[in-house]
């Protein structure tokens, strides 16, 4: 069976002023405990999800960021899924600027890390500052060049649009900046304000100077025009790739392909049925101390829940929804499920129908979370 690990790294030097994931700035008394507890809830759900289903095809450590912790701390981190789950074919780390540099990041490849997100956001020093980024552009540039004089030949660049006070001629300059240094991947957010963060506050207050609706349709169209134009291929909403190198970690979650999540808060996809961990530093650790598993929650597996991610987990991808796979995982036809509601959409220019798939079209695509609601049922 196909699968893939994620594992969660949930420390940061400082947290963004938009971030509301589940990472903790600073708590670097935690870090060594937490490694510890990883490394137990790694045995024990790893080896048995290897014995069930072989050794997976992808791990991704993400966070927060991961390269938060010591050398000797990642160090184990890395050993560890490597002998749990062997060498995968696809092995990402996130990394941010002003969290590595050229000695940690040819360890990192020495170690068979083979694939590296860098975490950048913008190249302008100002949008950086207000975004509460620790890094400079200056610095963005050149862990890019140090990562490749270590080795690596795999590098995906996260990029952000629709930011406070962010113009089209900043967005084209960072888009322009990054291509440049000729990533084999790119991924571009548009801010989303959540609630709880330091800039839903400011928005709050009337402080968050966001594009206007118009000007963000633009920075929309130029990215969806731009980077295809210079050989980046749109794979999924957010993502852009040379040929070949789509992240095939990321598409494992929206092609309905079991992973294992390990760490706090990390969420998990196995059996039809969506496991997450507990998110509190000192609740997983002492958890896990005590002997038990982390877990806290469990979705509803029911085939109807099943079938609507299925459907608009795969509306993401440029291929879509594939009829045949979708017959094969529920025994029913596509069409027979959801016929009036693609009719609807494809004739208002959102949907757009293969003998093969379904998939959203560019306009589609824009208001991508208002067709994804059609597919619940």
């Amino acid at each position: 069976m196909s699968w893939g690990v994620y594992v969660h790294i949930p420390f940061c030097r400082s947290k963004c002023q938009y971030c509301d994931f589940a990472s903790y700035a600073g708590r670097e008394e935690m870090r060594e405990a937490y490694v510890d507890a990883l490394g137990i809830e790694m045995l024990v759900r790893g080896q048995e999800m290897v014995l069930k289903h072989g050794r997976p095809e992808t791990v991704y450590v993400g966070g927060g960021t991961p390269t938060a912790l010591n050398v000797e701390q990642l160090s184990s981190v890395v050993a560890l899924i490597k002998s749990v789950f062997g060498t995968a074919a696809e092995f990402t780390m996130e990394v941010n600027p002003g969290t590595v540099d050229g000695d940690l990041l040819k360890k990192l490849h020495e170690w068979g890390v083979n694939r590296l997100s860098i975490g950048i956001q913008s190249f302008d020093n100002n949008l950086l500052k207000r975004l509460g980024r620790i890094h400079t552009a200056e610095q963005a540039e050149e862990a890019v060049k140090l990562a490749r004089a270590a080795g690596f030949d795999n590098l995906s660049l996260d990029l952000m649009y629709g930011l406070p006070g962010q113009t089209m001629e900043d967005l084209q300059k960072s888009v322009k900046k990054a291509l440049s240094l000729q990533p084999e991947h790119i991924s571009i957010y548009g801010l989303q304000v959540e609630e709880g963060t330091p800039f839903y506050h400011d928005q709050q207050a009337g402080r968050l100077n966001l594009p206007e609706s118009d000007v963000m349709d633009d920075m929309y169209d130029y990215l969806t025009e731009y980077l295809p134009e210079q050989g980046y291929r749109r794979y999924e909403i957010s993502n852009y790739a040379k040929p070949g190198k789509e992240s095939r970690h990321n598409l494992s979650y929206w092609q309905d392909v079991p992973y294992l999540g390990l760490g706090a808060a990390a969420h998990s996809y196995m059996d039809g049925m969506r496991l997450e961990n507990v998110a509190d530093l000192d609740e997983y650790i002492s958890t896990i101390k005590s002997g038990r598993l982390p877990l806290r929650s469990e979705e509803d597996p029911s085939e109807q829940h099943h079938m609507e991610e299925f459907a608009f987990l795969a509306l993401r991808t440029a291929k879509g929804i594939d009829k045949k796979k979708f017959k094969d995982t529920f025994g029913k036809e596509l069409r027979s499920v959801y016929g009036k509601k693609i009719n609807r959409l494809v004739r208002q220019g959102l949907l757009k129908e293969t003998k093969k798939n379904i998939a959203l079209t560019k306009e589609g695509a824009k208001i991508g979370n208002q067709v994804f609601a059609e597919f619940l049922l």
